[in-house]
């Protein structure tokens, strides 16, 4: 049922992405670091520091050596991995857009679509 959900939520993320008007993947990639200095300073309230943390934690359990289930377990010990990294790409992905989306507000700039 979680694995169903995290791709629920992947599917989402890639809908969200390419709508017309909404900020692109590269966009949305190049203001994590804006937005991670945004919400560490306290002047983005879209994203508590506690989420922040969350995402933090989800980038170390997948570079870490350390699991929860080894991989030696093949597909169990892969699967966790990849449920995470799909939980954090939809996290950080949706977190930028909405990111994007308040810079857009704040400085004034309106985003149009493309035409067709």
């Amino acid at each position: 049922m979680v694995k169903a959900a995290r791709a629920a939520q992947a599917w989402r993320t890639y809908r969200s992405v390419s709508q017309p008007g909404s900020p692109g993947l590269g966009d949305r990639l190049r203001a994590l670091p804006r937005m991670i200095g945004a919400v560490m300073h306290g002047q983005y309230p879209g994203m508590s520091k506690g989420k922040l943390a969350m995402m933090g934690m989800g980038v170390l359990y997948i570079l870490s050596p350390v699991d929860v289930i080894p991989e030696f377990f093949l597909l169990i010990g892969v699967a966790d991995d990849f449920g995470v990294f799909l939980w954090l790409m939809g996290s950080l992905l949706g977190e930028g857009g909405r990111y994007v989306d308040w810079e857009r507000e704040r400085t004034g700039r309106r985003v149009t679509a493309a035409p067709s």
